[in-house]
């Protein structure tokens, strides 16, 4: 709270606060401050942001409860006839307006903005479109709507090189002031922790910080824990992680999926077609995955549909066959017919939304972190060279199978199922 007191005394006037999520940097920073910051401007005007409007209604509606709450000890209320969630003044002449990055700010201006957290999710960070649309928009909507002498607080947890905060400090750093604060000290801590100390050990001790980071991967925890984005390198998977092993016992087996990917062209010999990829994957009890078995096949429609089938029979009927549907009526015939020749299989389906990069990356986190073997067999080369090229690869069938049969054992979000697809077996 010291630097945020600093900046209301007009010793800095942009303030940049990188923390670990879960870190209770909203509570100071989006909640407790505003109010108290009207104590001492009180007839000032706060523009608060978040990545979407109900976030920063949200931080609006906390704010305005904490004024309504402590009002005898600010010495000021929220107005009356004022309460609406995004826009909302107070007694002592104060006005509060919450936007999302979308939202319209034109004619307003402000003595202190808030910006809390700009990026919303990891397929944001990823998409270079996205990240320039919220570059432009803190130049263009945001600084501009700054009264002379204005303050801004950025609040956030690093994503990406190249996120708000990353622009920023690249463009602009010395006008900043930043607080960054990992979720384990480093060398030079700015609040005297010793090296890898926890940030906050009564909430998450550093046990607690390590299993998490053996979960998620060096990746995501240098960005997302210690606000250290690791740059790109262009490929999406640290195939060094991957382990080749025997195929494991029975009993440690938790679900198992054969994901197909599906192509409809046979290899003449004179044109390199796509390869229809059939990737049989198992979760195990202790939380890993396990890459069993990979067919593939360069055929005509009429060999991919015989050779899901021959391979579902193979497999036997524990195993979730897992096939993905295109949009359209073709692709719903198509289905319907499978499903018809797979009676007594447990059949799901479904759409894929988004780039491929964004729907591998949940899969990559496992990779990185270590929970990813394949079963030694004469298929591994061409997986594993694969998803070393991925995403700038020749071929990507496999690591779309691959990523088909981690998200069907994940029930991850990021395509539009599983969804079973029984009801179309008559």
């Amino acid at each position: 709270m010291s630097e945020l007191e600093n900046l209301s005394r007009g010793l800095c006037d942009r303030l940049m606060v990188l923390m670990p999520p879960g870190s209770a940097k909203s509570t100071y920073a989006s909640v407790l401050f505003p109010a108290w910051w009207f104590s001492q401007h009180p007839a000032s005007s706060i523009i608060t942001a978040s990545h979407s409007a109900f976030l920063a209604e949200h931080f609006s509606r906390r704010v305005r409860a904490l004024i309504i709450e402590r009002q005898q000890c600010l010495g000021f209320c929220v107005s009356k006839d004022q309460r609406a969630a995004d826009h909302w003044t107070t007694s002592c002449g104060g006005e509060y307006m919450a936007v999302g990055v979308r939202g319209a700010v034109a004619g307003r201006r402000a003595d202190l903005i808030i910006i809390d957290d700009p990026v919303s999710s990891q397929a944001d960070a990823e998409s270079p479109r996205q990240r320039a649309y919220v570059w432009e928009w803190f130049k263009s909507d945001i600084i501009t709507r700054l009264k002379p002498g204005g303050r801004i607080v950025l609040i956030m947890t690093r994503w990406h090189q190249d996120d708000l905060g990353g622009q920023l400090l690249s463009q602009a750093q010395s006008e900043w002031r930043v607080i960054r604060l990992p979720a384990l000290a480093e060398a030079d801590d700015p609040l005297g922790r010793p090296v890898g100390a926890a940030l906050w050990p009564e909430w998450e001790d550093y046990g607690a910080l390590t299993r998490k980071r053996q979960l998620i991967g060096e990746r995501a925890w240098s960005a997302l824990f210690q606000q250290t984005p690791l740059p790109s390198t262009g490929r999406l998977f640290s195939i060094d992680k991957i382990a080749i092993r025997p195929t494991p016992e029975p009993g440690a087996i938790n679900t198992v999926v054969r994901a197909w990917d599906l192509a409809a062209t046979g290899n003449t010999g004179q044109n390199d077609p796509d390869w229809t990829v059939g990737i049989r994957m198992q979760r195990n009890s202790d939380g890993r995955y396990i890459i069993l078995d990979v067919v593939r096949l360069q055929g005509t429609p009429h060999q991919v549909e015989e050779l899901i089938v021959k391979t579902a029979h193979k497999d036997g009927k524990n195993v979730i066959v897992a096939i993905p549907e295109d949009p359209g009526q073709a692709g719903k015939s198509q289905m319907a017919y499978l499903v018809r020749q797979l009676a007594g299989f447990h059949v799901v389906s479904s759409r894929e939304t988004g780039s491929k990069a964004t729907r591998a990356m949940p899969l990559a986190s496992q990779v990185e972190a270590g929970n990813i073997s394949v079963a030694a067999g004469d298929w591994n080369q061409t997986l594993i060279e694969e998803m070393r090229d991925f995403p700038w690869g020749h071929k990507d069938d496999q690591v779309d199978a691959l990523v088909r049969a981690f998200t069907t054992l994940t029930g991850r979000p990021g395509m539009a199922g599983p969804v079973p697809v029984s009801i179309f077996n008559r």
